[in-house]
């Protein structure tokens, strides 16, 4: 009697164990279709955010690889029948592309090294050198963020029409030295909101050394001030590189000094003009030239030509602006 019971209480303890495993089991299943599940929607929420965002870029590239003739194709909606890179050639006429590649470069390098340089003195000034005033200077500051340009395009016109400086790109260096340049009270921001964050230790222990506020300045705080160099560096070259506001009212792309965005500007604004002007109406027929799709399709990849060098530069500074961003602790 004695081994029955023990017998069927072993035979009782075996199927508990079985049912625990099989519990396990179906835990397991239902956690890997979960898992599975979150992958597949989370890779369709990023296909399509990536698909939206990627759509102007896709369709332009498109666009500007399809042969001219396809402009009088209405059959040619994505896929072009005809590969060419002709539009891009007759872009780059438009833009005098190089010669304004080079110069808008030119243009928001200098710009940008002294936005750097003049914003990231003021902010350490407002963050550190603490002054009769300086609260209200810095109100200031922030005034110049809510103040459209607009409402300063008069006065800083004739300023620079006295200077001798419109039709000339030092009006906009010496906007950007004196940190009055595109975005700056934006820049002065940053650099006083991050230099606040840097312990006071460091400068204590530069002034027992004997150093002076410059030195502090220049050997201590601009070092560890790397990831808000990087994050106005970006902003400060973009913004100016798109640019067409100070550009118009100062007059600055010239024929001797062509700049992208104003290239871009008068070709949209005429396209037809700037083909006859650069004689690449000879390149395609009256059919083609006529079609306001084709001028549209050369104004897009115009467009499409100006911000490539922008998308490039990104692919190798992504990494930096990211880091830059999580360090400065901008949000929104």
């Amino acid at each position: 009697m004695n081994s029955k019971i023990t017998a069927n209480l072993g035979l009782g303890q075996l199927s508990l164990v079985e049912a625990a495993k099989e519990r396990g089991k179906s835990l397991r299943r239902v956690r890997k279709f979960q898992s599975i599940l979150i992958s597949v929607l989370r890779a369709l929420l990023l296909g399509g955010l990536c698909f939206i965002i990627l759509y102007p870029v896709l369709q332009q590239v498109l666009l500007g690889l399809r042969a001219p003739i396809d402009a009088n194709d209405p059959s040619v909606v994505w896929v072009p029948k005809n590969w060419s890179i002709q539009n891009f050639k007759l872009a780059a006429m438009v833009l005098d592309y190089w010669n304004a590649l080079l110069n808008t470069f030119k243009l928001s390098a200098i710009s940008m090294v002294l936005q750097v340089a003049s914003t990231a003195l003021a902010g350490y000034a407002f963050s550190r050198l603490k002054f009769k005033g300086s609260e209200i200077l810095f109100i200031f500051v922030i005034l110049t963020i809510v103040i459209p340009p607009q409402a300063l395009s008069l006065s800083q016109y004739l300023y620079f029409r006295d200077l001798g400086l419109i039709g000339s790109e030092n009006s906009i260096y010496l906007m950007s030295g004196l940190g009055q340049g595109i975005r700056s009270g934006i820049f002065i921001y940053i650099f006083r909101s991050f230099f606040k964050g840097l312990p006071k230790e460091l400068e204590e222990a530069a002034q027992v050394d004997g150093a002076s506020v410059f030195r502090i300045f220049w050997n201590v705080m601009l070092p560890n001030a790397r990831g808000a160099i990087i994050t106005v560096g970006l902003f400060a070259f973009v913004w100016q590189w798109n640019d067409t506001y100070y550009a118009s009212i100062f007059s600055i792309s010239t024929e001797a000094f062509p700049i992208l965005t104003m290239r871009l500007v008068n070709a949209a604004e005429n396209v037809y003009a700037a083909l006859f002007y650069t004689g690449a109406l000879n390149l395609i027929g009256q059919d083609v030239w006529s079609n306001p799709m084709f001028l549209a399709t050369i104004s897009n990849v115009a467009a499409l030509l100006m911000m490539l060098p922008l998308l490039v530069m990104y692919l190798f500074v992504q990494k930096q602006f990211v880091e830059s961003i999580e360090r400065t602790g901008i949000v929104g």
